[in-house]
């Protein structure tokens, strides 16, 4: 039951959420003006620290255009749908040790479970404007969500096996001897990859290539609709970071000790890591991109499915887990691999 301490939280994580894509947005402008040789914002206050609400007003005072053989009902519906399921799936992911809204045990098949009708809204999104460029636009994003996510959940599959538990404070507290990122590390660099993949961000933003598709599926949404878009796609981006966090950084823990602010300076790790490939990475072509995962990271993965147990196995980083049982189960399923 959701009582008024839950729609404080609830009401506390939108406002957190949301001033934290507003750091997120001025962060990366810096950053891409940095790598270009430029100030980036500068003008609105403090060295542009209130940038992001000037185009936060900007964009809300403009005119909300309604373009001609139009599904009304779907146009406006699907940036609310798209938002609210983005914020729906950060009420379990735990902040610190004594903050998160709710702690399921099946956490991670929650988040996927969630993120898997992220395609629907996008789909909506491009067909509801019948307009040729949204829809190739939104299909293109479809495609490429649907495969990654393939990728991504043979990444997942092998965590749980070495975690043993789907409860996101439980994989928190597995990483306070050693992080997942040590023995995993070609899984971290291959969830990496995908993810960047399945959020359509650079060098896998064919969704919004601006000389075939002018903005993708965001063509031709203005004011609050295209606001409600952007937010559902940065708040999509932060939790990316959020699950890589946890899943393989120790999410807020660091020698035993678990704190909002450790959360935070590895978020912003990662978001420099985000950036930086943005910045020195060219798009690439969408054959290339269909290669890589078919050609490159499914097999791949396929064979580190076998090769994970083992090298947790005969590596004194095992040692680290030696008080649980996940060796022996590991064991367990060494022999079903190999069979």
């Amino acid at each position: 039951m959701i009582n008024a301490i839950n729609i404080i939280q609830i009401i506390l994580l939108i406002i957190f959420i949301m001033l934290r894509i507003a750091l997120i947005t001025l962060i990366e402008r810096k950053l891409l003006g940095t790598s270009q040789a430029r100030k980036g914002p500068n003008i609105v206050n403090l060295s542009g620290i209130l940038q992001p609400i000037a185009d936060a007003i900007k964009l809300l005072t403009k005119e909300i255009i309604l373009p001609n053989n139009t599904n009304p009902v779907l146009f406006i519906l699907t940036p609310i749908i798209a938002l609210t399921l983005a914020l729906f799936t950060w009420t379990i992911i735990p902040l610190n040790k004594n903050y998160s809204i709710r702690d399921l045990n099946i956490g991670i098949v929650f988040i996927f479970a969630i993120r898997s009708l992220r395609v629907y809204s996008v789909l909506l999104t491009g067909w509801s404007r019948n307009s040729k460029y949204a829809f190739i636009g939104a299909i293109r994003a479809t495609a490429q969500m649907i495969r990654y996510e393939i990728a991504i959940g043979l990444i997942i599959l092998t965590t749980i096996a070495i975690i043993n538990s789907f409860n996101l404070n439980k994989i928190l507290e597995l990483q306070e001897k050693i992080w997942l990122l040590i023995p995993l590390f070609p899984v971290f660099t291959m969830f990496m990859i995908s993810r960047l993949a399945e959020t359509n961000r650079t060098p896998f933003d064919l969704t919004e290539g601006e000389s075939e598709l002018v903005a993708g599926f965001n063509v031709e949404y203005t004011s609050i609709n295209f606001t409600l878009l952007f937010l559902a796609e940065y708040t999509n981006i932060s939790l990316i970071r959020a699950i890589i966090i946890i899943i393989f950084l120790g999410g807020s823990v660091i020698f035993t000790t678990r704190t909002s602010s450790i959360f935070a300076i590895k978020i912003r790790l990662i978001i420099y890591i985000f950036i930086w490939t943005r910045t020195t990475l060219p798009r690439m072509r969408y054959d290339q991109l269909m290669y890589l995962i078919w050609k490159r990271l499914l097999p791949l993965r396929l064979r580190l499915i076998v090769i994970t147990p083992v090298i947790l196995l005969i590596t004194p980083i095992s040692q680290g887990w030696k008080n649980t049982s996940i060796l022996n189960i590991e064991k367990c399923r060494l022999k079903s691999y190999l069979w």
